[in-house]
């Protein structure tokens, strides 16, 4: 029959048989004898009824698909073949059957095995069979569940480096439409951010941030509590709070993203399960409120507060999750109309019991000072507490303050010192300016590159001047602010000496 077929149209240029049986076994047979008398070698074929096109092949030769696998012969008479027989053939298969969903989900397929096994060598126009597959077939989930799972090892393989800004941003386009025409399949969820991990996140996906918030806080809320797939999307969540402006954090904010973190820490506790979820909550909450006061409202507002005891009295020896959250409070202590809202008996005492958590570091007792030096720079009529006393408190927190190492490494990140400078200039409590300025001397001693330039930006220097010319600061906040000129001053000079001129 495809031999009829084919010696009846001498002009055909493309034929496709896939999931056929026209292809026969893959005898081998010769081109009839008569066109060939003069030649003393007969060309052969491998697909019986294609003998006579052997000297004039096809441009195109369907057999994806077909019976005892065609495609996985020598001898086919034809230019391009599609097939699974090798990755040309999968990638012709992908442009042939753009348009034939249930055969391209198929072909997919193949191709993620390919890449799967690092054995696919056209990268880049594999990555555009898949995006072309995707963005035709919006609607149809086995297809991108397919393609995203193709698009994880594409954008984890070795040879990622050769996409630019444009081929990315297509990528992660055609990635969240995917997630959001199915953002119920678990399946295409886990994909979707497990590809997503494989960006600089948050600076690549800048461009499309808003709907892939609304992904992300969807699975956090809809998702299975407890599951993978809300445990990564959580994380991706907190990295598109960390190093982004207040623009950004504002609008996840806006979006919901306090108040659904607060809705997973209710239900952690309301279960007494500890997690990374639960970890990681906390700390999108301080990535969230950095510097944006109407998320620190949020955060009150949303009976943040009760969650906080809540954990400190369910979970006490999770250091990791009392560093996020003292982080948190740290940003809402910066807030002046919202300290008051911290500013009872019960929170005063644990801010204080916590100057003397220091089992893993510095961290906790840094932040609880922190919140404690905020409210305290407010003057003493602001402290409208009996107990426990103001002058006890910071009579504490300079004790904390004592004992911590100035080399310590930090596991923080500062994008202003503004305030801590405001708090270098409380000259009514130097408890205040004692824990600031320590804090720019362990950051500048122990990160100049990061700080010292940061310091004088903001016009630390003259401040810290002040501050030693002043009779009012102790005699160990002046020393303490002296170090920090000091480490800018060599700083700078290092910096200096590396960009001289030679000469000669």
């Amino acid at each position: 029959m495809l031999a009829m077929l084919v010696e009846s149209l001498p002009h055909l240029t493309s034929l496709d048989i896939s999931g056929t049986n026209l292809a026969g076994t893959g005898v081998a047979e010769r081109c009839p004898a008569s066109k060939y008398q003069q030649q003393e070698y007969v060309p052969q074929t491998d697909i019986p009824g294609l003998s006579s096109r052997v000297l004039n092949p096809l441009e195109f030769l369907g057999l994806y698909g077909t019976h005892h696998d065609a495609c996985h012969r020598h001898d086919i008479p034809a230019k391009m073949v599609s097939g699974d027989a090798n990755e040309d053939q999968i990638l012709v298969a992908a442009v042939a059957y753009i348009e034939r969903p249930a055969v391209l989900q198929k072909v997919l397929n193949d191709l993620y095995r390919f890449l799967r096994d690092e054995t696919c060598q056209n990268i880049r126009y594999a990555l555009y069979a898949v995006l072309e597959a995707m963005d035709r077939h919006l609607g149809e989930k086995h297809i991108q569940i397919s393609g995203s799972a193709t698009l994880f090892y594409i954008v984890k393989g070795k040879e990622k480096h050769i996409f630019g800004v444009k081929e990315k941003r297509r990528l992660i386009c055609t990635l969240i439409n995917g997630m959001s025409a199915h953002r119920d399949d678990d399946t295409m969820m886990r994909n979707g951010c497990l590809t997503l991990f494989q960006f600089k996140i948050p600076d690549d996906v800048l461009f499309d941030y808003e709907r892939l918030v609304h992904i992300l806080l969807h699975i956090v809320s809809e998702m299975e509590q407890g599951g993978f797939v809300q445990r990564i999307g959580i994380y991706l969540l907190n990295l598109l709070a960390c190093q982004v402006d207040g623009v950004q954090k504002q609008l996840l904010g806006d979006l919901g993203a306090i108040s659904q973190m607060l809705t997973l820490i209710e239900d952690r506790l309301a279960r007494k399960v500890f997690d990374d979820a639960l970890e990681v909550a906390w700390s999108t909450m301080w990535n969230v409120t950095d510097e944006t006061a109407i998320n620190c409202q949020r955060f009150l507002d949303g009976r943040g507060m009760e969650f906080f005891l809540g954990c400190l009295n369910t979970f006490p020896h999770r250091e990791e999750l009392l560093r996020n959250m003292m982080g948190l409070l740290g940003n809402v202590a910066e807030v002046q109309v919202l300290r008051q809202r911290l500013m009872t008996g019960q929170f005063v005492s644990v801010f204080a019991d916590l100057l003397d958590t220091g089992s893993e570091g510095i961290e906790i007792s840094y932040n609880a000072a922190g919140v404690l030096s905020h409210m305290a720079s407010d003057g003493p009529a602001a402290w409208t507490v009996k107990s426990p006393r103001r002058e006890d408190v910071l009579q504490r927190m300079v004790a904390a303050i004592d004992r911590w190492d100035l080399e310590t490494e930090r596991n923080i990140n500062y994008r202003s010192f503004e305030p801590i400078l405001y708090l270098s200039k409380v000259y009514h409590t130097p408890e205040c300016q004692h824990w600031a300025i320590w804090a720019l001397a362990n950051l500048t001693r122990v990160y100049p590159t990061r700080y010292c330039s940061l310091v004088e930006s903001e016009g630390g220097i003259h401040i810290l001047e002040e501050i030693i010319r002043n009779e009012k600061p102790y005699p160990r906040i002046k020393e303490l602010a002296a170090m920090v000129i000091m480490h800018c001053r060599e700083y700078k000079e290092t910096v200096l000496e590396a960009v001289a001129p030679f000469n000669g």
